[in-house]
């Protein structure tokens, strides 16, 4: 069920530790790349509500989510493929918008299907195996440039301004490959159970369908929501803006502040990318491994006080990095935002789930996405102007301005009230499991 997510975050991945170096390459200055990446959050913004409400309404022979999931992943893929190819800076940001697109309508979906496929008492492993294959997915993603110019040998080092090393270029390829055929192997191997009243399904199709239906569907589902959810859209938006700094900064700053690179075109700039790519594999490592012990960790205390503890790992770990000594160093303060990470992946969405209304996953789980993206578009729109004016282009400070986010986070985190979970109900428009299919 989860495996396509590790194409998914492959292709992420690559995204997050390659894109602003390849604005840069293309010659973007510092305080643009806040503005080149609006298309990541306002994509997720109009997107996820709508392919939520959709694949919540949807039904063929692909199912109810697959046909989302692979429409987005063979789209992702060619966006892969061009990116690192872009012979300007506008084609290059065009593409980020296909791609953030493309992975967002085979992402929201993904979320949804948990909801639809496991029992309650479940849903934080299914939730915690999302973030399993993310990190290791986002691992193998964010290394694969120094793998390719270090251990096979790849060209690393860009001879222009607009060339994007040859490693790169070969690891967006790679990350395509992996998208569509992770997505794929889900898409083929994953049953989802037709409605058991087609008819009332059709006639729920008719009401909710269409641009005017969608829309109401969106404001309808906003003004009902959940308390809970109204709880955690604070803890969402704090969280993600600081993942959304280390996103926008952390390799420039890496290359830039700790090596001391000076010019886009010098090996000591590809050095520090690369050297950055390594630093975010082991954070999403540390994700990876956390994840096994989320569960645990949730178990013994409570979803809100284990996701209080992994942000203040993270925070902690943001804004020491202003006092390593040198490069060397940086894999340490990973491993906070390592946990934070594996936290902002699972435990949210599981605290969530058992609040959301009946067969209304996909739309939800859309809207809820609005909470970390309305911020997000804040920042894009204003981190440009405080990065010329109040940082000095200082993109080390941008790094930890996230780190800070992450403890705002917490106190809004110990506020939530979770509702206690529910039994699975079956729906006239769904037939009831086999304990066998459970199981499994």
């Amino acid at each position: 069920m989860s495996f396509g997510f590790f194409g998914i975050q492959f292709g992420w991945g690559l995204q997050m530790a390659n894109t602003s170096a390849i604005f840069e390459h293309l010659g973007a200055h510092a305080d643009q790349i806040p503005i080149l990446w609006l298309a990541a959050p306002l994509t997720g913004l109009v997107v996820q509500p709508i392919i939520g409400n959709l694949s919540d309404n949807t039904w063929g022979f692909l199912g109810r989510r697959r046909p989302y999931f692979l429409v987005g992943a063979i789209l992702a893929s060619l966006a892969l493929i061009w990116l690192p190819n872009s012979s300007s800076l506008w084609m290059a940001v065009g593409l980020l918008w296909l791609l953030d697109t493309a992975a967002n309508i085979s992402m929201e979906p993904f979320r949804a299907f948990v909801g639809d496929l496991l029992p309650a008492h479940q849903r934080t492993k299914g939730f915690a195996m999302q973030s399993l294959f993310i990190g290791l997915g986002a691992v193998l993603a964010s290394a694969m440039p120094w793998l390719l110019s270090n251990v096979f040998e790849l060209s690393a080092n860009s001879a222009t301004n607009n060339t994007v090393p040859q490693a790169v270029k070969i690891s967006f390829y790679i990350g395509a490959a992996c998208f569509l055929g992770t997505v794929m192997w889900t898409v083929l191997t994953t049953e989802e159970r037709p409605p058991r009243d087609m008819e009332a399904f059709r006639e729920q199709q008719e009401r909710r369908l269409g641009i005017g239906a969608t829309v109401r569907e969106i404001f309808t589902a906003f003004k009902q929501m959940p308390p809970t959810m109204r709880q955690l859209a604070w803890v969402q938006g704090f969280s993600w803006l600081g993942m959304y700094c280390v996103f926008l900064y952390f390799p420039p700053a890496i290359a830039h502040n700790l090596f001391g690179a000076t010019d886009e075109t010098s090996p000591l700039y590809s050095q520090g990318i690369e050297w950055a790519g390594l630093c975010i594999a082991a954070y999403n490592a540390v994700c990876f491994f956390a994840s096994f012990l989320l569960p645990k960790l949730a178990a013994a205390t409570s979803r809100p006080i284990a996701h209080a503890l992994c942000l203040a790992c993270g925070g902690v770990g943001l804004i020491s990095l202003w006092f390593v000594p040198s490069p060397a160093w940086v894999p340490l303060p990973m491993l906070g935002l390592g946990v934070a990470w594996s936290s902002i992946l699972s435990l949210p969405y599981a605290m969530l789930v058992g609040a959301l209304p009946a067969k209304k996953g996909g739309i939800y789980m859309g809207i809820f996405n609005m909470f970390i993206v309305l911020p997000e578009i804040i920042i894009s729109l204003g981190l440009g102007w405080v990065m010329a004016h109040l940082f000095d282009n200082n993109r080390l400070l941008a790094v930890m301005l996230g780190g800070v986010c992450f403890i705002i986070a917490i106190p809004f985190t110990l506020r939530v009230q979770e509702v206690a979970a529910q039994p699975l109900v079956q729906s006239s428009l769904n037939p009831p499991r086999e304990p066998e299919a459970v199981a499994k």
